[in-house]
């Protein structure tokens, strides 16, 4: 090289370095030609809609995999994703949330979430990555997570009847964070009087700190089923045996009015909202700081795209995420999406060693924790043998929708 071209090459340094470099792999043109709704074999009626499980179809052979909805409300949603391009995935959301006379409740905000799920997992697969690679990288190494009532100690028949302190004990012993337990623990259908059940309450919870010790940690959920006087009074039994936290304490429909009230009477940290879905939901108890948690989970959201949102409204405001469980699709999609927050995480396992034959990968946990991997996408392997197609969508649905100047949508 000459000394005017080695001079040349040298001026250039500069502006070759701040130029855009070409992507080593390129998302291709693609379009949704068809989505499917799957019924599991192991169907949970009380909580059906958080395990119908849906794929997303393209043109260019990748399938998208998620979890939720019921099937005329993923119906209704899906035709917003027929012709679509997979990719404009914030784009898609938006359109599927304003084209509707109504605004979307909760049980059409789950199915969307279903279908978010779905397109993350698609582009994932065409970019090689996982998808907490597409939400900026792991900011944890793992989450932690807290059983629910579903850890025995080893050798101990599953129908042999075991206290809440053995309970509490083989938890922390099989590396948990936290041991869950229920307001009481009755069955379904039982008498629920409430002074006998603070009483229990009182019992369990010094049952409980024996069981984890001085250094594990126990929470509880009330289920909503207090008033604001009730759920002091069992707030204040528990306080001396320090709980991670107390989940719903109060009735959903009451939880704005009566959260922040129960916040200044009580020292114990608090968490609310695994009925509710999306961030506006959440916003007033975030920014007042009336809960330590918020329950925002999957798909109950809208899916990856809300939750993000939701992420970081928490993150501004210090308020860390405890999702409630859903299905096994939807809690690895949990795994990429909290492993990108750096805010407190704790998440909720409750599936007790159980296998799912329609899933030979779909998240990694050992030890009590669940692991990011590396696989792409949501790092699912489905196999649809064990499934029942129940429905299928192939043409776009009608969407009333404006666009503004720049082609973002607005309401119509």
């Amino acid at each position: 090289m000459d000394r005017r071209a080695f001079l040349t090459t040298l001026a250039a340094a500069p502006a070759l370095a701040l130029a855009p470099r070409r992507a080593s792999a390129a998302l291709p043109k693609a379009k949704v030609t068809r989505v499917r709704i799957h019924r599991p074999p192991d169907l949970n009626p009380l909580f059906n809609q958080s395990n119908m499980i849906v794929t997303v179809e393209t043109d260019i052979g990748i399938t998208g995999i998620g979890e939720g909805g019921a099937k005329d409300t993923l119906e209704q949603v899906a035709g917003t994703l027929i012709g679509k391009n997979p990719f404009q995935i914030e784009r898609i959301w938006q359109e599927a949330y304003i084209a509707w006379f109504y605004p979307p409740g909760r049980e059409k905000t789950h199915a969307l979430g279903a279908l978010d799920l779905a397109l993350w997992d698609i582009k994932g697969k065409a970019l090689g990555v996982p998808v907490h690679e597409l939400l900026g990288g792991v900011a944890r190494d793992y989450c932690e997570c807290y059983a629910t009532s579903s850890v025995r100690p080893a050798g101990v028949p599953a129908n042999a009847p075991l206290g809440v302190k053995e309970r509490a004990q083989a938890t922390m012993e099989a590396g948990f964070r936290a041991y869950r337990m229920g307001a009481g623990d009755l069955p379904i259908g039982e008498v629920f009087d409430t002074r006998a059940v603070i009483r229990r309450i009182e019992r369990d919870a010094r049952d409980a700190r024996d069981g984890v010790g001085p250094d594990g940690n126990w929470c509880i959920d009330l289920h909503q089923r207090f008033d604001l006087n009730d759920a002091l009074r069992a707030c204040k039994v528990m306080e001396p045996f320090d709980p991670f936290f107390v989940e719903d304490p109060v009735r959903d429909e009451h939880a704005l009015m009566d959260l922040p009230k129960l916040r200044q009477m009580t020292g114990v940290p608090l968490t609310h909202g695994e009925e509710w879905g999306l961030r506006w939901d959440f916003n007033r108890l975030v920014e007042a700081h009336d809960v330590d948690y918020i329950r925002a989970t999957l798909p109950n959201v809208g899916g990856i795209t809300e939750m993000m949102k939701v992420a970081a409204m928490c993150e501004t405001h210090a308020v860390g995420i405890i999702p409630h469980f859903t299905g096994p699709i939807a809690t690895a999609a949990l795994v990429h999406c909290l492993s990108t927050f750096s805010g407190p995480v704790l998440l909720e396992y409750a599936f007790g060693g159980k296998t799912f034959d329609y899933l030979p990968e779909w998240a990694d946990f050992k030890a009590g924790k669940f692991y990011p991997n590396d696989r792409p996408g949501l790092g699912i392997t489905l196999d649809p043998k064990p499934l029942a197609v129940i429905g299928e969508v192939t043409e776009p649905g009608r969407r009333n929708v404006f666009k503004r100047p720049d082609g973002s949508l607005t309401h119509w």
